[in-house]
């Protein structure tokens, strides 16, 4: 006879590992957006190149997550919550992998910037204010996951719209700014490039966030006005 509470206790630690490995690749991108605003505020080249050679372990992550959920599928054939919990998982590393990507143009960007001049990067703080925000975002999103709470995974949510607001702010100063001083337009496109995506790897936390609604009701809100979630 088949133990099934054996069984039973492999399939629990194998997810266990799973939501583990996800909690890993988050934090590590955490560390890259935090990295990279030191960098832009501070003018290091070396938290730069720093940034630019963590991608590979963001990247080496979101490959031996999506091998886990392949083998957990495979051995386990998870059903409803359990199979919601490995599919939200796979749709999570690879908003954390987009997300890794927009952090590695931001630094391409900023190291673009150090080679030219800093005059755009003093008048723009509020760049540093919204990677900030970005970064508290994709905190709350991973520590919604770590308790699949749901409430909470909402105001995450709720909380892109003031972002989005900030970035178009940003725009429009850079545009102002632009138009002042036609020598700064080169350095300042870059930094709206770095704005740009700063405010994707705000939504790509609202996306995971989106993710642990599903996990925990069962409902997709994706494409939905956020009060409706």
């Amino acid at each position: 006879m088949i133990d099934t509470t054996h069984l039973s206790t492999q399939f629990d630690e194998d997810l266990e590992r799973l939501r583990s490995r996800v909690l890993e690749m988050g934090g590590l991108v955490e560390s890259q957006i935090n990295l990279t605003t030191k960098a832009y505020a501070n003018n290091s080249s070396s938290a730069v190149l720093d940034v630019l050679e963590n991608d590979r372990d963001v990247n080496n992550l979101e490959k031996i997550i999506d091998d886990d959920c392949i083998h957990v599928i495979a051995k386990r054939q998870p059903t409803a919550s359990d199979l919601r919990l490995v599919m939200s998982i796979s749709k999570m590393v690879t908003d954390l992998e987009r997300s890794g990507d927009e952090i590695k143009k931001m630094a391409k960007s900023i190291r673009r910037i150090q080679e030219r001049d800093l005059a755009v990067l003093k008048t723009t703080t509020d760049v540093k204010h919204l990677a900030n925000v970005a970064s508290s975002q994709l905190r709350s999103a991973l520590d919604t996951f770590a308790r699949l709470d749901a409430n909470e995974a909402k105001t995450v949510i709720d909380a892109d719209d003031a972002l989005d607001k900030e970035f178009k702010a940003i725009v429009r100063q850079l545009i102002t700014f632009m138009m002042e001083d036609p020598r700064s337009i080169t350095t300042a496109l870059d930094v709206i490039t770095i704005a740009r995506s700063i405010e994707r790897v705000g939504d790509h936390a609202k996306n995971i966030a989106e993710q642990v609604i599903y996990i925990v009701e069962g409902r997709d809100v994706r494409h939905t006005e956020s009060d409706d979630a």
